[in-house]
């Protein structure tokens, strides 16, 4: 080719390409003085799943696990994180090629099962019961951590994953391309590695956000103990009232998360694969002060004052109590947790932790690892992610700032069964039409590419935001008595079927489908709102009453909440039996 036959406009396009090709031979290269493309900070879950994560999308990754703890992890390990749910299911099934593993050596979940206080909490059969008398078509399961980051280690080891063992001193962060510096101390030895990605997945050890300070507190003060026992407890077999065995349609109580609730607080009980039962105390110290559980003794102590027939179920079984832990204000936040043009991560716990009771956690992981695997893979075949990276980074904290708003201030809810089983629907209805819905369809990794979505994202955030602010405000209106004995969360509920259904598998047009669901559940939310004004409009002689019912009908959103719901409702019927206030029955 001879340039000096071509035109102005063209000798200036090739310039521009070959000045782009010698930049990135230079980037390259410089990409090859680090050690590993990627250096991950911690060596449980968070960490191992995205190791294989990025493997499998880009195999020829260089990636090393930086860890202190030996392998293989004792089977039951003493961590919070024994459930999960859709999102994380569906990660760990199919993203990461883990379906094999869940169903032949985990147990696979019956959803969460709740009962609410009654009388002294003496007999479980008289107490409040929401769950589903059957199973779920999506499967979830009860994890034993242990005996799944074992699994991880193998797959990650067979998949090329590098790992070291020892703890990380020190990241000095490479500039202008440069790769990180870790420094390493594994008992009197020091050493040190370099990568292009540096990761954090330490946990609550929290390397990242302490050495950047990223570290940022939220109002959520909440506080959990929690041990394992070395057998299996069957709630099932608490009591042998053939009514009350009857609920269920297929499975066991056992194979659900089960949660004994009251006010301020939730008592776990999980059943693992491993022969073990897994129980924690969660509370408010609003209302359970943290000192009053934060040691085995005063933990057994609480229970027999709060849950008795728990606490009684337990003492059969005290020589077998394995461990005890205790975390205090456990829910907690980071001001950034992506950075692509400083090439940086932080995943985990080790950056948003914000409740255990709908077992979010591995969601959080499940999202975060596959926004960081888009970034990683895409920077390391030379694309700039910079601005993708804010993008994701803006989305994350968006959605768990959302997510918080679910948790907190709303553990007083839990004495107050009428609005707690409202909500729980409600919170699930929401979180499979929306979080479960984009996840499955992979609209996390793609918000960056296609902004169209975002005022749908805003517009679900604001209606999550104002429904959980209603129950408050209903809760202070609503008496703590029960108003069922039994509440089954999906069959009989056709929308909850509806939007679990549209989670499942990717939808063939997707914009249609997230609108049908944005509009089922603005329906949903606006039949809660009309049924509990309608209902407490009748209390004339409350005045407290009064004015909650008047501020409603003042709402504008509320007002087209409703609106949605009476017209909807006129084409597309929903189920309303899932909604129970103190002047309605149902048994």
């Amino acid at each position: 080719m001879d340039v000096s036959q071509l035109n102005a406009e063209t000798r200036a396009a090739l310039a521009r390409r070959i000045r782009t090709q010698l930049a990135e031979s230079d980037t390259a290269a410089e990409r090859g003085t680090a050690d590993h493309d990627v250096a991950v900070i911690g060596g449980g879950i968070a960490a191992l799943t995205l190791a294989l994560e990025i493997r499998r999308a880009r195999p020829a990754t260089r990636i090393v696990i930086i860890e202190p703890t030996s392998r293989p992890v004792p089977e039951i390990t003493h961590t919070v994180g024994e459930s999960t749910v859709e999102v994380s299911a569906l990660y760990l099934g199919e993203r990461l090629g883990l379906a094999d593993h869940l169903q032949s050596s985990q147990i696979r979940k019956m959803g969460l099962r709740m009962f609410f206080s009654h009388d002294g909490n003496t007999d479980i059969t008289q107490r409040m019961e929401l769950g589903s008398s059957s199973f779920v078509p999506q499967p979830t399961y009860q994890i034993d951590r242990g005996r799944l980051e074992n699994e991880l280690t193998d797959r990650c080891a067979a998949a090329g994953v590098e790992f070291c063992q020892g703890r990380v001193r020190s990241v000095e962060f490479g500039t202008d391309g440069r790769p990180h510096e870790i420094a390493t101390q594994n008992g009197d030895a020091v050493a040190g590695t370099t990568a292009r990605w540096v990761v954090d997945a330490s946990g609550r050890t929290r390397k990242l956000p302490r050495q950047l300070d990223l570290k940022l507190p939220n109002e959520h003060h909440c506080n959990a103990v929690w041990f394992r026992v070395a057998a299996e407890i069957d709630l099932a077999n608490w009591s042998d009232d053939p009514l009350w065995q009857s609920r269920l349609i297929e499975g066991n109580r056992s194979m659900s998360t089960n949660h004994l609730m009251g006010e301020g607080y939730w008592v776990w009980l999980i059943r693992l694969a491993s022969g073990a039962t897994s129980v924690g105390i969660v509370a408010d110290p609003a209302f359970h002060a943290f000192e009053g559980i934060n040691g085995l003794d005063k933990a057994k102590s609480w229970l027999r004052e709060h849950e008795p027939q728990c606490a009684s179920e337990l003492a059969k079984y005290d020589d077998l109590i394995m461990d005890f832990r205790v975390m205090k204000k456990y829910s907690h936040g980071v001001s950034k947790i992506f950075d692509g043009r400083e090439r940086w991560a932080v995943t985990g716990d080790a950056g948003i932790f914000l409740d255990p009771l709908y077992s979010s956690g591995l969601d959080l992981v499940a999202i975060g690892n596959g926004l960081i695997t888009d970034m990683v893979t895409r920077d390391l075949d030379g694309e700039d992610v910079a601005a993708r990276s804010a993008i994701d980074d803006s989305l994350f904290r968006s959605l768990t700032e959302m997510w918080l708003a679910i948790y907190r201030d709303q553990y007083t809810l839990m004495g107050t069964p009428n609005v707690m089983t409202a909500k729980v629907i409600w919170d699930i209805a929401f979180y499979w039409g929306f979080v479960g819905f984009l996840y499955g369809n992979g609209r996390f990794v793609t918000v960056a590419d296609d902004p169209e979505v975002v005022p749908y994202l805003e517009g679900l955030i604001e209606l999550s935001n104002r429904v959980q602010r209603f129950f408050r405000e209903w809760a202070s209106v609503e008496g703590n008595a029960s108003s069922a004995q039994f509440v089954d969360l999906y069959a009989p509920l056709n929308f909850m079927v509806t939007l679990h259904t549209a989670m499942m598998g990717t939808a063939p047009r997707f914009a249609e489908r997230f609108d049908a669901n944005a509009r089922l559940l603005r329906q949903v939310a606006g039949q809660l709102i009309e049924t509990v004004l309608a209902e407490k409009a009748k209390v004339f002689s409350d005045d407290g009453v009064m004015r909650q019912v008047q501020a409603w009908q003042r709402d504008p959103l509320l007002r087209e909440l409703r609106s949605v719901y009476r017209s909807e409702q006129a084409v597309n019927p929903i189920s309303s039996e899932w909604i129970l206030t103190s002047s309605l029955e149902l048994t």
